[in-house]
């Protein structure tokens, strides 16, 4: 089983490689297009495994694959005092220094007829366009890998149709630990005569076409006594119920508990349905929510991260992986038992989710990542439609170099975060079984 744990792996990792490569393509298309000088294309980071150059730009890859990058000409203006194409380094303090160095270094790939091919000067949505490009080919990444599962394999979808139905009424704090006893009082459903095959098809008289529905229904009337359609045999019926209250795990959060919600006691028939297109477009938003709302809570969550690692807790499965972590819980999908086509759809599944996580993380307006030149962009197109309606002169171009110093503190942040996650992936993984 060995061999197919290190199979895994590599099937997440070149996946990730690829959605990296992709990512950086989504950022090179636009910047060609729009004229700018684009001198190297890589994937990774570190020394160079291999490269070639086409035309004024070298293709790669680096020995380290934890990321990639192209490099545009022209990345950082010159200071407004300041002849683009003699720029000197200027030390008044640590940290200018630091942004006059750095104005140099990126001065010196501009060469002789570069003046409008340089990043700096192309229009803020030029450069809102380009830096976008990156962020969106994961977003369509993710969205048609979820495509592909959604509406190629099918979702599992629960049906109003009783699959079971409970005899006795035990809490459910206790359910997963025995059984019913003499005891134990009947079902609201087993009372009513409720059989597996009936479909509900009305609530106290309000309609319902999904489990959804009839369960919103059911746990909003709390206890008492109301009626249930139900269609069995292909005969139309109505059943009167006499629901009990009981606290359940919540339907928008498997956290929470909903305290003396109605309860009937049917499970339903769970089926796998292809989805159409709609489908998906709803699934990408509520998923796209809930990776934004992941992404506020990452600070606190890397804080369990290191108690994971440096603490022996039990490592959050909702918490962040790196890298080694996705790779391992490729490593394990491919070493289950259930069947191939469902690791492919496991596996196609990881990679869309990784898709979008990468993606709704370099949105995030901070430098180096993405966000922080797309936030310039915009906010330099601000300042300019400001100008423009104020009739006022234009202003020049937004200065990112003056965000050097938070750039290299949030790099290094960056830096410090994925090594904690490839130690804490190491010795304390998170896992998909036991």
């Amino acid at each position: 089983m060995s061999w197919l744990i290190v199979a895994g792996f590599v099937i997440v990792f070149v996946g990730l490689l690829v959605s990296i490569a992709l990512h950086e393509i989504g950022h090179l298309v636009p910047a060609k297009l729009f004229g700018v000088r684009v001198t190297q294309y890589m994937v990774g980071f570190g020394p160079t495994l291999w490269s070639r150059r086409r035309g004024e730009t070298e293709y790669g890859v680096k020995w380290i694959p934890l990321g990639g990058y192209i490099r545009m000409v022209g990345m950082l203006p010159p200071r407004p005092s300041d002849d683009p194409g003699k720029l000197r380094s200027v030390s008044t303090g640590p940290w200018q220094g630091l942004i006059e160095n750095a104005r140099a270094v990126a001065s010196e790939e501009i060469r002789p007829g570069d003046e409008n091919r340089v990043f700096f000067r192309k229009p803020w949505w030029q450069k809102v366009i380009i830096m976008t490009g990156g962020p969106a080919m994961n977003f369509v990444l993710a969205f048609v890998l979820f495509a592909v599962v959604m509406m190629g394999f099918g979702v599992r979808t629960m049906k109003p149709v009783v699959s079971s139905v409970s005899k006795c009424a035990i809490p459910a704090a206790e359910a997963a630990h025995r059984d019913c006893g003499p005891d134990d009082p009947l079902t609201p459903a087993a009372k009513a005569g409720l059989r597996p095959g009936d479909r509900i098809v009305a609530v106290g008289g309000t309609p319902v076409a999904s489990w959804e529905a009839a369960t919103r229904l059911i746990r909003s009337h709390g206890a008492g006594a109301t009626t249930l359609g139900i269609e069995r045999d292909g005969r139309s019926t109505t059943l009167d119920v006499d629901l009990i209250a009981q606290d359940m795990p919540s339907q928008t959060d498997p956290d929470k508990v909903d305290r003396n919600v109605g309860f009937l006691g049917v499970s339903p028939t769970v089926v796998v349905e292809k989805q159409g297109p709609g489908y998906v477009v709803g699934q990408m938003w509520d998923l796209t929510e809930r990776t934004a709302a992941a992404m506020v809570n990452i600070p606190k969550k890397m804080v369990g991260v290191w108690n994971a690692a440096f603490s022996g807790e039990k490592r959050d499965p909702n918490g962040p992986i790196g890298i080694v972590g996705a790779g391992r819980i490729g490593g394990e999908i491919a070493a289950s038992d259930i069947p191939i086509d469902s690791k492919i759809e496991v596996f196609i599944s990881l990679l869309a989710g990784l898709n979008l996580a990468v993606g709704m993380f370099n949105l995030v307006p901070l430098l180096p990542l993405d966000g922080g030149h797309i936030a310039g962009g915009l906010w330099e197109g601000v300042k300019r439609a400001f100008a423009r309606v104020r009739r006022r002169p234009m202003p020049g171009y937004v200065d990112v170099a003056k965000a050097l110093p938070l750039t290299y503190v949030m790099a290094a942040l960056l830096v410090v975060m994925g090594g904690l996650l490839i130690y804490a992936d190491l010795v304390n993984p998170v896992r998909i079984s036991g």
